[in-house]
């Protein structure tokens, strides 16, 4: 097996086979289907996930794919990705809803700008941000300005996003473990490694 290692630093029932549905499914997008074995030893959530996600015309590849990582990292029940995608700026990207409906949890990616991340606080108890940009940068942008709620900020390694960009198609098989805070994505006969970093 070849190892390729990077040191950077829908409501849904999912106890069965899980299938997500991106409901942003508009006639302009682009949906990509994913089916991962997940592994997450650090949480103890395993699971076979059917993601089909639909890729507005102005979402960068590197956007998805953190998006998608990001629905893996934080999987649980309730979670669903935003009924509108990119052209529903009222909604995260990523969602956790208790039964009632309410949002738990209120996840973005990118560099979402303060005014966006207080919105969120006031919504939700807890507020994670995803990023691909430079995490300088995000904080930058934050600092000194009001927010509702303190985000919590992840930053993936640049190295691993860029490698599964390039092999992005759009229906892919992966299997998926995360410990230690480090992923290790399979993908046929080529391992992908890589972190997710806290920095706040």
């Amino acid at each position: 097996m070849r190892c390729e290692k990077f040191l950077a630093a829908e409501r849904v029932d999912w106890r069965a086979a899980p299938l997500a549905l991106d409901s942003a499914l508009a006639l302009t997008a682009t949906i990509y289907t994913f089916d991962i074995d997940l592994a997450n030893a650090d949480r103890g959530v395993y699971e076979k996930l059917a993601l089909r996600v639909a890729r507005h015309p102005s979402e960068s590849e590197d956007y998805l794919v953190t998006r998608v990582l990001a629905y893996c990292l934080e999987h649980t029940e309730g979670i669903a990705f935003s009924t509108g995608g990119l052209s529903n700026p009222d909604e995260p990207a990523l969602a956790i809803r208790d039964l009632t409906g309410a949002i738990t949890a209120w996840i973005e990616i990118g560099a979402p700008d303060a005014a966006r991340v207080h919105k969120a606080g006031k919504a939700a108890a807890r507020v994670a941000v995803y990023t691909h940009k430079d995490p300088d940068k995000v904080l930058a942008q934050w600092k000194g300005e009001r927010m509702h709620r303190a985000p919590e900020l992840y930053v993936v390694d640049r190295p691993l996003l860029d490698a599964l960009v390039a092999r992005l198609a759009r229906r892919m098989t992966f299997a998926l473990s995360v410990t230690g805070a480090h992923l290790y994505l399979t993908l046929g006969d080529t391992v992908l490694e890589g972190a997710v970093e806290r920095l706040r």
